[in-house]
């Protein structure tokens, strides 16, 4: 049966690679709390230099990077550094409040969970120079119907607050505080934006293409890139004299994470053994349990895929009316977080009754293509579905 189940698998990741007219790339590894379980790759991780792509190789992971940094969080809050429920305007030293409902206090546990009442309505890429309170101090980046804490909104923009909330406290650099509270402790080579990781590892990045080879991220040639962050306006990119707590947009923790699916497989370990020996218990229930539910009208679920979440951790199979959050197709629970950015589609999905998970990547997904049955991609299902 586990011959089938892998013949299934490098026939899909097969038909996935042709799909995307042989600039796709595909890697996907089950796992169990201790141990990887199988794994299996196709295409290549640089079409340019004819490099095939293994499970060890980093790729721009997408919003999976979003538990990542709710681990780096949640480490903080077992310190006494961060309080979920604190004001968050306290850390940040500025008034951090919707203008449409200034007496509401905002505090982490709604930004982990997207209930901030921040929205997409302003860019949350912020260069060199700039700051995320004058981001946030266009009325256009908040939602004036809902106050913070009754509605559902899935923005990136919330993850830049939180990164400056988390640097403001420690007075160190977002990229360097999660390497030091996340990476180095589970022997990660793993980074945001390249600054971090080994040169080994940045000479194996994945680079992201659409369907005819065109580049949309990380053609790093075996180098790092010149400039870690978006550039200042005036081009320049010296981070010397850059004040952390300001930007926490500049390593980009909405996305920018570069993990290979291997180091993916261990935070999912990290999950199934319920954060034993990296997390308190408290906090390690507080991530992963449902903080938002869809009732109906309490939130925006884009098509059926957000329907039930907690700090950082989305859960699949809820079963509420209009949902399609299910793209294993069998109905069991599962908690994690899925990646959509470049052409790349992601995903980090535990099952905690069975004890097993699954990491993958697919990379040159047009924006178009097919849907599931779920809300997710038929390729992404069709994955999953032949290794579930």
């Amino acid at each position: 049966m586990k011959q089938f189940a892998l013949m299934l698998c490098v026939f899909v990741l097969t038909f996935v690679h042709a799909l995307a007219g042989g600039f796709g790339t595909s890697a996907i590894v089950t796992f169990k709390a201790r141990g990887v379980l199988t794994a299996s790759t196709k295409g290549m991780a640089d079409p340019f230099a004819k490099r095939s792509l293994t499970i060890n190789d980093p790729v721009r992971i997408a919003s999976v990077s979003k538990l990542v940094v709710a681990f780096g969080v949640m480490r903080l809050v077992d310190r006494g550094t961060l309080n979920l429920d604190r004001d968050v305007s306290d850390y940040l030293g500025w008034r951090f409040r919707n203008p449409a409902f200034p007496d509401t206090p905002i505090a982490l546990r709604l930004l982990l969970s997207h209930q901030s009442s921040l929205t997409y309505n302003v860019d949350y890429v912020i260069p060199l120079g700039g700051t995320v309170q004058a981001s946030v101090a266009d009325s256009k980046a908040w939602d004036g119907a809902h106050p913070p804490g009754t509605y559902f909104r899935y923005a990136n923009l919330n993850f830049p607050i939180i990164a400056s909330v988390m640097e403001a406290v420690t007075r160190e650099r977002f990229d360097v505080l999660m390497a030091r509270l996340v990476f180095k402790p589970l022997k990660l080579d793993a980074c945001f934006n390249w600054t971090t990781c080994s040169d080994e590892s940045a000479a194996r990045a994945v680079v992201l293409t659409d369907g005819v080879g065109t580049v949309r991220r990380d053609h790093l040639q075996g180098k790092r890139p010149a400039c870690p962050t978006l550039p200042a306006a005036d081009g320049s990119c010296d981070l010397s004299n850059y004040k952390p707590g300001t930007n926490g947009a500049l390593f980009s923790p909405q996305g920018g994470l570069r993990i290979s699916a291997r180091g993916l497989a261990t935070i999912g370990q990290i999950l199934l053994r319920r954060g034993r020996g990296f997390l308190k218990p408290a906090s390690f229930k507080a991530m992963v349990t449902p903080l938002w539910r869809y009732d109906g009208t309490n939130g925006d679920i884009e098509d059926g895929f957000w329907c039930s979440y907690g700090l950082a951790v989305q859960a699949l199979a809820s079963g509420a009316t209009g949902c399609k959050d299910d793209p294993f197709g069998d109905g069991r629970r599962r908690i994690g977080h899925p990646g959509e950015a470049y052409g790349l589609r992601s995903g980090l999905w535990v099952d905690p009754a069975r004890g097993t998970g699954t990491a993958y990547f697919i990379t040159a997904v047009a924006d178009d293509a097919p849907q599931g049955r779920s809300a997710f991609k038929a390729v992404e299902e069709a994955l999953l579905q032949a290794r579930k």
